[in-house]
């Protein structure tokens, strides 16, 4: 009986992290559920309280984002953001590998330190650093540059990307690395053909992560852009005027802005997963 009662414990206790994984996913998911609803719907419907489940499905509030109805067209704002998210994650990574490869497979003194160091440029308030960063793109002639949001994103995602590359490539064998530099192959060749093969998930989780810190960035993008370098964030904060809150178009904006970010985590989810668990189990 006690035997039987041992081996019943682990699969009821399983069933129950089960369970409550699918709860905690389900909750997640309710709000963008909600808001995909929402924005098929027209705005009478969008606005009643309590919300009506059968209501009329529509694309009025798509046909109004994409500016169908004569309002402005998202197209340049998407191409923006996805300008400055993808070139600064490439900027950021091309940074942060040979900087954790110096961290993990060839430590310097006092490494732990370092990674601090990292860490703690990410502990000060964005918006600290707003008025200086500001001056400085207004007297260098730099505002409403998308370039100027590029080498800002990449700034702010060095520190954090540092940070967790540095553990990824800590579980890189050294073995294959000095087996490549006695084959003669240089440091170049050594990231990128033997070092970065290795850590792809690492570095796959890393440059999501990136992407999106940068996709959903709005407070320096606000300040710092106009109408040339407006990314889709500051695009999306449009559609609250002092006419009300029309909450229909808003929910058809957001999803269609968040779609970029869902579907790169969609489709990196297995390197994600295998770079977040990397070197959790010894």
């Amino acid at each position: 009986m006690s035997t039987v009662a041992v081996r019943t414990r682990p699969r009821s206790r399983g069933a129950g992290l089960g369970l409550l994984a699918w709860l905690v996913g389900i909750a997640f998911f309710l709000p963008i559920a909600w808001m995909a609803l929402t924005s098929f719907h027209s705005e009478a419907d969008a606005a009643t309280n309590p919300p009506s489940f059968a209501a009329s499905l529509t694309l009025d509030g798509y046909r109004e984002f994409f500016g169908t109805g004569g309002g402005a067209s998202p197209w340049p704002a998407l191409i923006n953001s996805t300008v400055a998210s993808v070139a600064s994650t490439l900027c950021v990574l091309l940074l942060a590998l040979p900087a954790a490869y110096a961290l993990s497979v060839r430590p310097v003194r006092k490494w732990t330190d370092v990674l601090f160091f990292f860490l703690s440029t990410k502990m000060m308030p964005a918006v600290a650093g707003l008025l200086p960063i500001y001056l400085f793109a207004k007297n260098a002639g730099l505002l409403d540059n998308i370039w100027l949001l590029v080498l800002l994103y990449t700034a702010m995602n060095l520190p954090i990307a540092v940070w967790m590359m540095q553990s990824f490539l800590a579980e890189v064998p050294v073995a294959v690395i000095e087996a490549a530099q006695i084959d003669g192959a240089r440091l170049p060749t050594i990231l990128a053909r033997v070092v970065a093969p290795i850590a792809l998930p690492g570095i796959a989780a890393t440059a999501l992560i990136c992407f999106i810190f940068s996709w959903n960035e709005l407070l320096f993008a606000r300040v710092l852009t106009g109408v040339v370098a407006e990314t889709a964030p500051v695009f999306l904060t449009g559609f609250i005027t002092s006419q009300g809150l029309f909450l229909a178009k808003v929910c058809a904006a957001s999803l269609v802005i968040s779609l970029p970010v869902l579907a790169a985590g969609f489709a990196a989810q297995d390197k994600l997963v295998q770079g977040l668990s990397l070197g959790a189990v010894k």
